[in-house]
Parts: structure tokens; sequence; C-alpha cells
């Protein structure tokens, strides 16, 4: 197996920097900054026709006895609050966590009114004392959405005691044997734990995998801008050569109509020489933009790999390469594009690999007529068995270090991946099996989705 030294290139790739791994890793709860005004109201006159429909129903339609006014009254306050909203304060402004918090208490304690001159417990609509908690989970942090979850189990245990009897047929009672009643309550609060729970779970991995995409998002343009640097330079040559070619005729003319021993005959000449020079610099940009076409953009496995791993060597850890065919139809060394995003993955791999080996880290090379596999192994502890399944997610950090003690990957790890899998590669992740030891990182690729034209 051949030893690469892996030589210096002009453009090694940039390893993950600290800003990256640690983009909005600030607040676990980031993102939950309270609710539009516009939709707290809206969904309170939702809430307001709802609620004038089902008792105008239940007194009318069915004809049961119910405290019509108080009920009305409850709901009027509902859209009195809405509609001083609405002048007050602009549709669009967005309320804060703790304003959010009072609203969404508001609508609690308004709906447990309600429940309470209908039946209270053994009002069916009690579910919809749900709905709040969900949501405050959803878009709130646990300390709000516990305040919330506390005031609607208060709101129940005062229902239990002061609330109206059920609105039932006129002369008939509706007799709820205690242990249903009380199965329900019971059923109700669990739900109410359960759904606020997964609410926040969900809510909360769909914030931290925002953050974390955007940290991906930010490298990788980071990645584009660093390559197009040389394309601008070419490009800057060729708009620059018509202006200077025109100082440089001028500079001439002067040079002609002064004589040489005088100040400005002088100056002329210093023009003159000042333009020349520049045309030289610009002159060489321009060759440098066509070197870089044919030397970067289109450049051998052997050399991508190597210019991947060149800034990683001397760490302690030796980088060896092996590249080979599979079978005699794979054909010769396929020539790949010049991809930030596998140059920017690749990298983080292999940093990782060093700054975990003990001695060496291996990156193997093969490729048949349809496939391009590149495997990264080193003899480090591994990855942590109880994180392997989940490694590649936002945050999962845990490579076990020499110490026994966990070592991050975290957020660099996903950015890695998700710019591999972004060229069209597919990631997996393992442990070495016995009696060896160390982590196995593979990437496979189709090659119509990264050889070069």
């Amino acid at each position: 197996m051949p030893v690469s030294d892996f030589s210096g290139f002009a453009n090694p790739p940039r390893p993950v920097r600290a800003e990256d791994r640690n983009y909005f890793l600030t607040d676990p709860t980031l993102g939950r900054e309270g609710m539009s005004l516009r939709t707290l109201v809206l969904t309170r006159w939702l809430g307001v026709a709802g609620q004038t429909a089902a008792v105008l129903f239940v007194n009318f339609i069915l004809g049961f006895d119910i405290k019509l006014g108080p009920c009305l009254a409850v709901i009027a306050a509902s859209a009195w609050f809405n509609i001083f909203l609405m002048i007050a304060m602009e549709s669009r402004k967005r309320a804060g966590p703790a304003e959010s918090t009072l609203h969404i208490g508001f609508d609690i304690v308004q709906f447990s009114a309600l429940l309470g001159l209908t039946g209270g417990l053994q009002n069916p609509f009690l579910l919809m004392l749900i709905a709040p908690v969900t949501i405050s989970a959803a878009v709130l942090s646990p300390r709000y959405t516990f305040a919330l979850t506390a005031l609607t189990f208060s709101c129940v245990a005062l229902l239990a005691v002061f609330a109206a009897p059920l609105p039932w047929k006129l002369g008939e009672t509706l007799q709820v044997p205690f242990l249903y009643q009380a199965g329900f309550v019971i059923a109700f609060l669990t739900g109410i734990i359960f759904t606020a729970v997964y609410a926040w779970r969900v809510a909360e991995e769909e914030s931290r995998l925002r953050a974390a995409l955007g940290a991906a998002e930010a490298a990788m343009a980071r990645e584009q801008k660093i390559s197009a640097l040389g394309g601008l330079a070419a490009a800057a040559a060729h708009e620059l050569g018509t202006p200077l070619a025109t100082i440089q005729v001028t500079a001439k003319e002067m040079t002609k109509a002064t004589d040489e021993n005088t100040l400005l005959g002088e100056d002329a000449r210093l023009i003159l020489s000042q333009a020349q020079r520049c045309r030289d610099i610009l002159r060489k940009l321009s060759e440098r933009g066509s070197e870089r076409d044919v030397m970067h953009e289109r450049l051998p496995t052997a050399a991508l790999i190597e210019e991947v791993a060149a800034p990683y060597r001397g760490r302690g850890a030796l980088i060896r390469r092996d590249l080979a065919p599979r079978g005699a139809e794979a054909g010769p060394e396929p020539v790949l594009k010049r991809s930030p995003e596998i140059l920017h993955g690749l990298g983080n791999l292999i940093e990782n690999a060093t700054d975990h080996a003990l001695s060496e880290v291996e990156v193997s090379v093969r490729w048949s007529k349809e496939l391009l596999d590149v495997t990264v192994r080193d003899d480090g502890p591994g990855f942590a068995p109880e994180v392997l399944t989940r490694l590649g997610e936002p945050y999962v950090s845990t490579r076990v270090g020499p110490d026994g003690e966990g070592q991050g990957l975290g957020l660099g790890f996903f950015i890695a991946k998700t710019m591999l899998e972004r060229s069209g590669g597919k990631v997996t992740f393992r442990n070495r099996p016995p009696p060896h030891h160390g982590a196995v990182v593979r990437i496979v690729w189709p090659r119509r989705m990264v050889e070069a034209d």
C-alpha cells in the first residue's frame, strides 16, 4: 500500500471553522420567539364563532336548558378583547414569549369559564383545552409551556368543584358514573402532557435541524466564494485590459510631445511604465485563471484526495492512501469535477480521523464502471456505540476519546454529511470489526454525478 507524503497545494480545502460548528448553537429553544398577533387574533375569532354556534345550537336546536346570557357574556369578553387588540396594536406585530403566554392563558381561562357554565368536566368539549397547551409547546419555551399546563390543571380542578350541571333535556338529569368521569379526567390530563411533550420535541428537532442546515448553507456559500476567486481574477483582468491600453497609448503620445528632461516628461514616462506593469500583472492573472480551469476544475481522483488531505498531515497520524479499480472493466482512474462540496466534506472527515487516530489514517478509493467509493478509516477508539446509529444528525457529537470520554463531531460532521449527500453521495458510518478498532466512514457516488465531462 503506497504511502503519500501529500505535499502542499496552493488552494487546500478549509476545515469547518468554529463559527460553523457553533452556528445558532446558543439556545435549545431557537426560533421560539412567540407568535404573531395577527395569528392570535384570527384564532380567537375562530374560537368566538365556534363557541357562539355551539351555544346557540344547544339552546335553540336541541332545546337544552342552558344559561344563555352568562355564556354569551363570556364569549363577548373574548370578542371585545380581540377588538381592543385590533384597534390598539398593529395586526402584524409579533408578540414576545411572555405576551404570547398571556394571550394563550386568557383563552384557557375564557374557555374554562364557558365550560363551567355548561357542565364542567362532563362537557365533551373539555378536550379543546388540549389545543392551547399543544400550541404553546410548539412555539414557546418549556418554562412558558409549563406555566400554561399548570394553569390548565388548575382550571380543571376548579371545574371539578364549581361547575354547573351539564345541560340536558328538561325534567331529566344526566347521571355520569363517578368512575367513568374520573377516568375521563385522567385521560384528559394525560393527553395534555403527552401532546405537549410530543409537540415540544418535534418543534425542538425542527428548530435545531433548521439551524444546522443554516450552518451548512453558510459553509457552502463560503466554499463557493473561495472557488470563484480565480474566475473573478480572470474576469477583472479582461475588463481592465482595455482602459489600461488606452492609458498606455496616451502616455506614449505624451512622451513624444514633451521634452524627456522636463518634469512633465518624467511624469509621462512614469505613467507609461506603471501602465505596462499593470498590464503584466493582469496578464499573469489571466494566465492563472486559464491554469485554474485545467488544473483545478478537472483533476484525477488521486490529486483530489491529496489536495483534501494535505492540510492535515503532520498532526501525529500518518495518512495513507490506496487507490485501485474494481475489475478490468472499471477503466482508468476517474477524472473528477473540483466540487467545493466534496472538498469540504472529505476534508472534514479526514480532519476528524486524524484528530482521533492513534497512529494511522487510511483513505481507500475504489471505482467501478458505475460507482466511485471512498472510505476513510482510522485506528482510534471509534464511534460511541450509543450514538453510532444517530451520527450525521445535527448536534450528535460523540466519538470516544483515548481517555474514554466523549469527543465532539457534532455540527461539523452534520455539515460534511450534508455537503457530500448534496454532491450525490451516500454516506455511512460504522466501527471496524474486532480485533481491529477505529471508525470507518464510507461515501459512494454514482460516477456520473462527480466525474468531469
